[in-house]
C-alpha cells in the first residue's frame, strides 16, 4: 500500500479516461468522482473500479457521449432516460434536476432508467446535503445476491442512500442490502484480511468471512438476512416502477457489465421550506450528539453516526495522501500511459 496525493489521483483517472474516449470535461467530473471516493476510504467504487469501468468504455457497453433524456413530467416526478451514457453523469444530472424541481416545489423527484453504473452512490447524498438538501436516492443492479433461502442470485444488492445536512457534518447512510458489497470484498481480499463479521457462503454453504470464497460462490448474505433480502426485493420493484424501466431480472438478460440499464431514484427534499435550516440543522446535531454519547460497547471506543468516519478518512487523505494498492495503481497508471507517478 502507498500514499498518492488527491490532485495526482484524479490527474492520472482523467487521463485514462480520456484515453479510453471520453470527452475531456466529462472525464474531469468522473475522474474527481473516483478520486473523492477513494479519498473517502471507499476504494472498491474509486480507484479500483477504474480499470473495470474503461474495459466498458472500450467494450461499447457505456456510451461516454450519451446525455440522459427528459421521457416524462408528472407533478413534481420526472423520468429520464439515461441512454447508457456514463452513470455518474447521468446521475448528477439526476439530482441537479430534482434538486432544481424541490427549490420550487420543496420536493424533487427523478427516476432514470436506462443508465449504468453510478459507482458510489452516497456521492450524490454528500453533493446534495453539500447544498442544503435532504436526498433518497437508490439504484437497481443486475442479480448479485441470492434471496435469503435460495443458493443461485437472484436479487441486485441495490445500494441506498440517504442524507441530511449539517453544518458540523452531514449524516449520510450509503449502503448496500447486502451485508457487504463486493466491492468491499474486493479490497478486504486485496489486503489478505478477513471480514469483521461473516459476509457470506462458500460453495459448500458454510458461512464466513473469508471474502474469496464468497466472491466465487456468489452467495453473498443479505444485511439483516431475511430482512435485507426483502428491502432488496421492493428497492428493485419501485425503480422498475418509477422509473418506468429494468427490474433486476431484465437487466440479468441484458448481459452487459455490471448495472448496464439499470434504474434510479432520487429524492430530494428542501428543509428550508420544511422546519427551516435552524430547524433541521438542530435536530440533525441533537441526534449525532445523542449517538456519540453512547457507552461503547466491549469491543468499541466511541460510537459514531453514519458518515462521521467518512469525515475523518477524508481529512486524513488529503492531508497525507489517499492509500492505494500498489497493483491497482500501477494498473490505472498503465491506462494513462505512465511508467510511474
Amino acid at each position: 500500500m502507498s500514499r498518492v496525493p488527491f490532485e495526482m489521483v484524479y490527474e492520472v483517472v482523467t487521463e485514462a479516461f480520456v484515453r479510453a474516449g471520453m470527452q475531456a470535461e466529462d472525464a474531469r467530473v468522473c475522474a474527481r468522482t473516483h478520486a473523492e471516493s477513494s479519498c473517502d476510504g471507499v476504494y472498491s467504487h474509486g480507484l479500483n473500479r477504474v480499470p473495470r469501468f474503461v474495459d466498458y468504455l472500450k467494450r461499447g457497453w457505456v456510451d461516454p457521449n450519451a446525455r440522459s433524456t427528459l421521457v416524462k413530467e408528472l407533478g413534481v416526478i420526472e423520468i429520464h432516460d439515461g441512454r447508457q451514457g456514463p452513470g455518474i453523469i447521468n446521475a448528477f444530472s439526476a439530482t441537479d434536476r430534482a434538486i432544481a424541481i424541490a427549490t420550487k416545489q420543496g420536493v424533487g423527484i427523478v427516476a432514470l432508467r436506462n443508465t449504468t453504473h453510478w459507482m458510489r452512490g452516497g456521492t450524490y447524498g454528500w453533493y446534495a446535503a453539500d447544498k442544503g438538501y435532504v436526498a433518497i436516492s437508490w439504484t437497481n443492479t443486475e442479480s448479485c445476491m441470492p434471496s435469503w433461502g435460495g443458493k443461485n442470485t437472484r436479487l441486485g444488492n441495490n445500494p441506498f442512500v440517504m442524507a441530511v445536512p449539517r453544518r458540523k457534518g452531514h449524516i449520510v447512510l450509503d449502503m448496500a442490502m447486502s451485508q457487504y458489497s463486493y466491492g468491499k470484498l474486493q479490497v478486504t481480499r486485496l489486503k489478505g484480511a478477513q471480514l469483521p463479521y461473516p459476509g457470506g457462503f462458500d460453495k459448500d454453504g458454510t458461512l464466513t468471512a473469508e471474502p474469496g470464497p464468497i466472491e466465487q460462490s456468489m452467495r453473498i448474505l443479505p444485511m439483516g438476512y431475511w430482512k435485507g433480502s426483502g428491502f432488496a426485493i421492493l428497492l428493485d420493484a419501485l425503480a422498475a416502477i418509477l422509473s418506468e424501466g429494468l427490474p433486476t431480472n431484465q437487466i440479468d438478460e441484458i448481459k452487459r457489465g455490471s448495472c448496464t440499464g439499470c434504474s434510479q431514484v432520487f429524492i430530494v427534499f428542501d428543509p428550508r421550506q420544511l422546519g427551516g435550516e435552524e430547524f433541521s440543522d438542530k435536530v440533525a446535531d441533537s441526534i449525532a450528539d445523542y449517538v456519540n454519547s453512547s457507552t461503547p460497547d466491549e469491543k468499541s471506543k466511541e460510537v459514531l453516526y453514519p458518515g462521521q468516519s467518512t469525515l475523518r478518512i477524508r481529512a486524513d487523505h488529503r492531508a497525507n495522501g489517499i492509500v492505494v494498492d500498489d497493483g491497482v495503481w500501477a494498473e490505472v497508471l498503465g491506462l494513462a500511459s505512465r511508467k510511474g507517478g
